[in-house]
């Protein structure tokens, strides 16, 4: 379970910043600009026919190819759980404990924090700070 608890943790922890950061800045083209899209909150709906299907078909690609196998190696005891290999560790054990905990935190306070977010985009019809 803390497999799951960390990945959603780290989706939410990016789905915060980018929520919050579309409402200042855009990639370029006439599909993504404020004019098309005046609040993140409505992308969901407008970007729906075209560029959606595309990004749930690599989400879904990368589930298949790197979640999977990585879960079954936890599963298995090869590795620990959350660990994809990325060097930002620490070689002192009690920092990379506290580092460890810090983003277990951080990622349920995203949790919590994207539900917020979403649910006072949609009530207030306001962009950040959703007021």
């Amino acid at each position: 379970f803390r497999e799951a608890e960390l990945r959603h943790g780290r989706t939410a922890q990016l789905a915060v910043l980018g929520f919050i950061v579309t409402d200042f800045v855009r990639i370029p083209g006439d599909a993504y600009s404020f004019d098309a899209i005046p609040k993140t909150i409505d992308a969901h709906n407008v970007l729906l026919e075209g560029p959606m299907h595309q990004l749930l078909l690599w989400i879904g690609l990368f589930d298949l190819v790197i979640t999977i196998p990585a879960v079954q190696a936890t599963m298995d005891g090869e590795r620990e759980a959350g660990d994809f290999g990325i060097a930002f560790t620490s070689k002192d054990a009690k920092t990379q404990e506290r580092y460890s905990m810090n983003e277990l935190l951080h990622g349920r306070l995203a949790m919590c924090a994207i539900g917020g977010i979403a649910t006072q985009s949609v009530l207030t019809g306001n962009g950040f700070p959703y007021v």
